[in-house]
């Protein structure tokens, strides 16, 4: 298929790499045209507008850093995407975006005769890579049907509703992931401070009750002192503070949500903002510890 890849950053790099090695007719656009040029190697054909990235697209994969990012692309850059794509295409929204916004845009580029599912993931930068994300699909499913060969060389499919729930699901996912890494942080550090091994005490719990995705990728992340981002700590905020809004709407309290957020934003405000979001750890070492762990 011809598939168009908008946003070439630390997930979008990867994706359009996996889709041009598949045998798929990849276009690419990103804001920084060094980095969509930089996949040529790949069989990714790197173009410098939206409009040219879409032109004749079947598939647009948006991958871009937040809702009004994705917006401006889509409607109101010089060159908006929605100006060029061909009625019958299908826009899958990968980025991780308000769930009012998702359906805003479906409906707008339905107006244009374009199909659209917003399918967030999770998985970070290393699914990104090894083509193993968790994606969450909300549309129409005869809409995903005709595009599922696509999704499923990025990682694994699941369709959780109509458009709209696909980001509920990744905000499920994202307030998982806050609070729980924050629990990984919290027990490793009582363990240190204690006088404990803290990775003998990772080890003890893998594969118990307390084992998890985070206690072992991002635990590890934690004592090694390795954050280099495969997920930024700003990103995991922004997710954060979209739960608690549309928490609002809904009339719904979630405190360890507010944790969660609270400590994120202790965490960009004090220069930790580009690191993994498993940097959350260091906000609750104590200043005496001799570690590595941190940035």
């Amino acid at each position: 298929m011809r598939v168009a890849v908008l946003g070439t950053g630390l997930m979008g790099a990867p994706m359009a790499r996996n889709l041009a090695r598949a045998g798929h007719t990849v276009t690419a656009w990103n804001r920084s045209f060094d980095k969509a040029e930089s996949l040529s190697d790949a069989g990714v054909i790197p173009v410098r507008s939206i409009q040219a990235a879409v032109t004749a697209a079947e598939v647009v994969v948006v991958m871009l850093s937040s809702g009004p990012v994705c917006d401006e692309v889509l409607f109101g850059a010089p060159d908006p995407a929605v100006e060029a794509l061909e009625p019958g295409s299908t826009v899958i929204l990968m980025s991780s975006i308000p769930v009012e916004t998702a359906r805003s845009q479906a409906e707008k580029l339905a107006k244009s005769g374009v199909r659209y599912l917003d399918a967030p993931v999770s998985g970070g930068e290393k699914g990104a890579i090894e083509a193993t994300l968790t994606i969450m699909v909300g549309g129409e499913a005869n809409d995903l049907e005709r595009v599922e060969p696509v999704l499923r060389l990025l990682g694994r499919v699941t369709h959780v509703g109509p458009v709209g729930c696909g980001q509920l699901a990744k905000l499920a996912n994202q307030l998982i992931v806050g609070v729980t890494i924050g629990a990984v942080a919290e027990a490793l550090a009582l363990v240190a401070a204690g006088g404990g091994d803290a990775a003998a005490v990772r080890s003890a719990l893998l594969g118990g009750f307390a084992d998890s995705t985070i206690l072992r990728q991002h635990g590890e992340r934690m004592l090694k002192g390795d954050f280099k981002p495969g997920a930024k700590s700003t990103v995991q905020l922004k997710d954060l503070r979209t739960v608690l809004d549309l928490a609002s709407t809904l009339a719904l309290h979630l405190p360890l949500a507010d944790t969660a957020s609270a400590q994120f934003e202790r965490l960009c405000q004090s220069g930790g903002g580009d690191l993994d979001h498993a940097a959350v750890y260091t906000l609750v070492l104590p200043d005496t510890a001799d570690t590595a762990a941190r940035p």
